[in-house]
């Protein structure tokens, strides 16, 4: 009994199916499916996170700009 034997296939779906049962088998499906978008999402979340990061992120200001009572203070000091 070969691999390329029909009747190979149809006793090892037998053996499956009376091992796992239709109703594991008829789940495992979404779960793999799910399971390999999780993996996907995975690998190429690193990119998306940073470049969200990168536009929401907090960008740096300078310092707002002294009113002119400040300014003349300073000024004032440093000339004596």
């Amino acid at each position: 009994m070969g691999f390329d034997s029909i009747w190979h296939w149809l006793v090892l779906l037998v053996i499956v199916l009376v091992v796992f049962g239709t109703g594991k088998l008829s789940k495992m499906g979404p779960d793999l499916g799910n399971a390999v978008r999780g993996f996907k999402k995975a690998l190429h979340g690193d990119d998306d996170e940073k470049k969200s990061d990168a536009k929401s992120g907090e960008q740096l200001k300078a310092d707002p700009p002294a009113d002119a009572s400040t300014q003349s203070q300073r000024d004032s000091s440093e000339a004596k």
